[in-house]
C-alpha cells in the first residue's frame, strides 16, 4: 500500500472516529477542542502511530464542518419559537400487523374522531403502535383483539414540541432534541413527527426532567439566536 493511500486511509478513519461521537464532533465544528489530545485519543482508540497525520486529519475535518455553524442557527431558531405542551396518563398498545388490526382500527378512528378524542396510531412491517389516553386503553385492546397484542405500556406522558412551519424544512431538529433528552439519561419509549409537532413518549418518573431538557433547548434558543 502506498504512503498517501495510507494517509487517506487514515484521514478517512479520523473523519469517522470524529462522526461516531457527536460531543467530540460537536466540539471540533467549534473549534473548542485541543487538537493534540483528540489525535492521541484517536490513535490509542485505532491502534495508530502517526500523530502527525491525525492532527491534520482533524483540523482539515473541522474546516470542513465549522460552515455547519450556519445549520445549527437554523435549528436554534425553530426552537426559538417553538411551545411546549404535555398530556399525562398515556398509553401505547402495540399490537401485530395485520389486515384484521388496521381494518378494525379504521372503525375506532371514526368513533374517536365524533367523540374529539386524540389517538396516533404508527405502522412498521412487524407492528401497529397505538398511542392513546390510558382511558382508551381497554377499548383499543378489545377492538385489536388480544390474540393480536404484543406490548401494552402504561404510566406514560407525552410530551409535544410545537414548531412553526419552517420546521418540515430544516433538519436535524428532531435529533438535536433527542441528543440533549439522551445525554439527560431519559428514555424516549416512542417519538412520533406529526407536521410541525414532534411527540416524545416517556416514562412519568422522567416527566419532570424531560419537560426540563426540552424547556431549557428553547430557552438556550431564544438566548443564543436573541444575541445574534
Amino acid at each position: 500500500m502506498s504512503k498517501s493511500v495510507s494517509k487517506e486511509s487514515l484521514a478517512e478513519k479520523t473523519r469517522m472516529y470524529i462522526d461516531a461521537h457527536p460531543s467530540i464532533k460537536d466540539c471540533v465544528s467549534k473549534g473548542l477542542i485541543n487538537y493534540s489530545s483528540l489525535a492521541r485519543t484517536i490513535m490509542k482508540d485505532l491502534g495508530v502511530d502517526n500523530e502527525e497525520a491525525v492532527m491534520i486529519a482533524c483540523r482539515r475535518y473541522s474546516s470542513k464542518l465549522s460552515v455547519t455553524t450556519d445549520h445549527e442557527m437554523s435549528i436554534l431558531s425553530i426552537l426559538k419559537d417553538s411551545r411546549l405542551e404535555m398530556r399525562t396518563k398515556t398509553c401505547i398498545v402495540t399490537a401485530k400487523n395485520d389486515w384484521s388490526v388496521l381494518h378494525k382500527m379504521d372503525n375506532l378512528f371514526k368513533d374517536l374522531w365524533n367523540e374529539d378524542s386524540i389517538m396516533q396510531c404508527v405502522q412498521s412491517a412487524s407492528a401497529v403502535t397505538i398511542i392513546a389516553d390510558s382511558r382508551l386503553k381497554e377499548r383499543i385492546i378489545d377492538t385489536v383483539g388480544r390474540f393480536n397484542l404484543i406490548k401494552v405500556r402504561e404510566n406514560l406522558v407525552e410530551i409535544a414540541v410545537k414548531s412553526p412551519e419552517k420546521i418540515v424544512d430544516t433538519s436535524g431538529v428532531i435529533a438535536y432534541l433527542i441528543t440533549n433528552l439522551s445525554d439527560a439519561g431519559i428514555n424516549i419509549e416512542e417519538t412520533v413527527s406529526c407536521h410541525t409537532d414532534t411527540i416524545f413518549i416517556v416514562g412519568e418518573s422522567d416527566m419532570i426532567n424531560a419537560y426540563s431538557v426540552l424547556t431549557k433547548c428553547i430557552q438556550s434558543a431564544e438566548d443564543t439566536v436573541g444575541s445574534q
